[in-house]
């Protein structure tokens, strides 16, 4: 298992990670949360969320050279990127080529069924994302594995997420936390964050109401279980504390649905982080 390897194995960014609070400068959006409007008008999508005051986005791939001269137009920094899940690790060189090309530091494989096939089908995830990861690497990029409730499943007295861990290398794998789901999964984001310091380069900041106080290992909740950051019932501002102190880099605002317009979230968001700002 390479959790007890010596730190001397990660990378140099990782050993002394310094400290990096909430800034105007590291919060960005995860453009998933406005996938229904961005591709009619790229261009009014992505300036929309730059007046607000976001600096950073996190792009999926799917869309990725739709929106990319719009993109390219404003200020926003293209951190990370979604990629494929594990399925698509035999044409991973040719996208982490593409996303190197365009400037991007962080790939993210969004989901993998860590939940189903037990241990053994966990370690063998495990084994292709720490290919993945050696692949990304080679291209000067860091692999990341987002979390969803599934992944917290339990298993061999621990769970999905923490098996997977267990068996990848960090220097290849690192953790983008959700802490929606990992709230959903019934456990602690600031918790998580001070267990994996170091690992969690990358955070999403969502925020789930306070009705809803169902622990499940899916993400099959009603779509009003999503709310602006800062209005939820997740402690926000311990999150952010917690993630400056493990060497959170970047913050990405996301809600996987919204009762209205998408950039008036946005807006709600970002006007109650602002006050966290540091």
């Amino acid at each position: 298992m390479f959790v007890a390897q010596s730190a001397a194995l990660l990378p140099a960014a990782h050993i002394a990670f310094a400290r990096d609070p909430l800034r105007r400068e590291n919060l960005g959006v995860q453009l998933y949360t406005v996938r229904n409007i961005i591709e009619k008008d790229p261009a009014k999508v992505l300036h929309a969320i730059q007046e607000i005051g976001y600096s950073e986005v996190e792009a999926t791939y799917e869309n990725l050279h739709q929106i990319w001269p719009a993109l390219k137009e404003t200020s926003l920094h293209a951190v990370s990127v979604h990629v494929g899940g594990p399925e698509s690790a035999a044409k991973f060189e040719p996208t982490l080529a593409d996303v190197k090309k365009l400037g991007f530091e962080y790939v993210v494989v969004p989901w993998a069924e860590t939940a189903k096939g037990g241990e053994e089908g966990v370690k063998k995830i495990a084994a292709t994302l720490n290919k993945m990861g050696e692949q990304a690497r080679a291209q000067g990029l860091t692999l990341c594995y987002h979390n969803h409730a599934h992944d917290f499943t339990p298993m061999g007295g621990s769970n999905a997420l923490e098996i997977l861990l267990g068996q990848t290398d960090p220097a290849n794998v690192q953790l983008e936390m959700d802490i929606f789901w990992v709230t959903i999964a019934g456990l602690d984001p600031v918790k998580l964050l001070q267990k994996h310091s170091g690992r969690v380069p990358l955070v999403h900041l969502k925020d789930k109401w306070k009705s809803f106080t169902k622990t499940q290992f899916s993400e099959d909740v009603p779509v009003n279980t999503f709310s602006a950051v800062g209005d939820g019932s997740i402690d926000i501002p311990a999150v952010l504390s917690a993630a400056a102190a493990c060497g959170v880099r970047h913050y990405f605002v996301e809600q996987d649905h919204t009762p209205g317009d998408p950039i008036a979230a946005l807006r709600e968001s970002y006007d109650n982080l602002k006050t966290q700002f540091k």
